[in-house]
C-alpha cells in the first residue's frame, strides 16, 4: 500500500516530544494533513486530526459490513 505524505509531515518521535504541542496546532490548523513519527529510522505510527481518524473509522466499518455481506453469499 503506497502512502503519500510530504516531507515536512515526517517528524522524528523526538521531535514529538519536543515540540508536541506546535505540531498538534499544525494538524489541528490544517497546515499538515497528518504526522508521520519515525523512530530509528522506521516509519511507527501516524497521528491524525481527530474528525479524520472519525472519518476514517467510519469508512472502515462500512467496509467491513459490505465485505462481511459478500463473504457469506
Amino acid at each position: 500500500m503506497a502512502s503519500k505524505f510530504s516531507a515536512d509531515e515526517i517528524v522524528s518521535a523526538t521531535e514529538v516530544v519536543r515540540n508536541f504541542s506546535s505540531e498538534l496546532k499544525s494538524l489541528k490548523s490544517g497546515k499538515k494533513k497528518k504526522l508521520v513519527i519515525v523512530k530509528n529510522n522506521k516509519f511507527e505510527a501516524v497521528l491524525l486530526p481527530f474528525e479524520e481518524y472519525e472519518k476514517m473509522y467510519e469508512a472502515m466499518e462500512i467496509l467491513e459490513k459490505i465485505y462481511n455481506k459478500t463473504k457469506r453469499s
